[in-house]
């Protein structure tokens, strides 16, 4: 197994949440993403109830997805910053998009949701790749 930095997984992690927190907040998108979705404001605050599991469970997808990367990066020997752009935008390309676009095919949601959900990952991949790329 590859050496793997895991204060840059865990910065690279908490670098992710604090993305999709404004990523999904009124800032950005969450209202287009509530429309896409078809959640009205009560919808939303039922929801509530399940917040935290949530949050929780998505943080530890992206101390996986970030010790994936580091993985990756390490077997392809790409340090710095910008290879590790390139391998994050690579992976967002061959997995998010690609799985996404395919999943959203299938489904009755609009392609804003696609959109809105993948620009997400195209950035916290960016940002991750960024990070570990240049801590390896």
């Amino acid at each position: 197994m590859p050496e793997v930095n895991y204060l840059a997984v865990l910065v690279a992690g908490v670098a992710t949440w604090i993305i999709g927190a404004v990523w999904y907040s009124p800032v950005l998108f969450a209202g287009p993403w509530m429309a896409a979705h078809g959640y009205t404001p009560e919808k939303m605050a039922s929801m509530k109830a399940g917040m935290l599991r949530a949050f929780l469970g998505s943080f530890i997808c992206y101390l996986l997805t970030a010790a994936v990367l580091a993985v990756l990066i390490a077997m392809s020997d790409s340090i710095g910053v910008v290879p590790g752009i390139k391998l994050g935008v690579l992976c967002w390309l061959g997995f998010s998009a690609a799985l996404f676009l395919a999943q959203n095919l299938y489904s009755d949601k609009p392609i804003r949701v696609f959109l809105i959900d993948t620009g997400y990952h195209l950035v916290f991949l960016i940002v991750m790749g960024a990070i570990i790329g240049a801590w390896r």
